[in-house]
């Protein structure tokens, strides 16, 4: 058996609600959408001739497309390993941390560390393998971080480390 290197565990970590959310798209995709597609490409070859019948070709590209992330999805949640919050993270940053950070031009800014499998700008989330993650870990709130990015060194002060969502203002 190999040993997996650094990266390759933290490529492997989620949270709780990640993993979830995984494993209701997995289940979503094999009990409901599959079954739906499955029956689309039936009554479109039922049609007769299946290199002319578009509804036969595209199903049956959709089917591809799902069974090819259904495998994905079987495989995936098998190997993560989900991290719960501990008590002993409360005041440090850690692996499924919200973290509200602050530069110098009083700019705002919240971030929440995950999993690859996670990652969403939009909602604030950011991989652990991320610079900012990386430069976060281990820190607490009054902190001062440097985050190297192509345009130079960039710091933030860390001004709240909490384990659940932020309240929205």
């Amino acid at each position: 058996m190999q040993n997996k290197s650094s990266n390759d565990m933290k490529a492997m970590l989620i949270t709780r609600e990640g993993w979830q959310a995984l494993d209701r798209e997995l289940k979503y995709l094999w009990k409901e959408y599959r079954p739906e597609i499955t029956k689309k490409v039936q009554e479109a070859a039922a049609q007769g001739d299946r290199s002319e019948n578009a509804d036969y070709t595209y199903n049956k590209r959709l089917l591809r497309q799902i069974d090819s992330r259904v495998r994905y999805l079987v495989k995936r949640v098998e190997d993560l390993k989900i991290v719960d919050y501990s008590p002993q993270q409360e005041g440090k940053v850690f692996f499924g941390a919200w973290v509200e950070l602050e530069n110098e031009a009083g700019e705002v800014v919240r971030y929440r560390i995950v999993g690859k499998d996670e990652l969403d700008t939009k909602l604030g989330y950011i991989t652990i393998d991320s610079p900012m993650a990386r430069a976060l870990i281990g820190k607490q709130v009054d902190d001062e971080v440097v985050v190297s990015t192509p345009q130079g060194d960039k710091v933030w002060y860390i001004n709240k480390i909490q384990y659940q969502p932020f309240e929205t203002q």
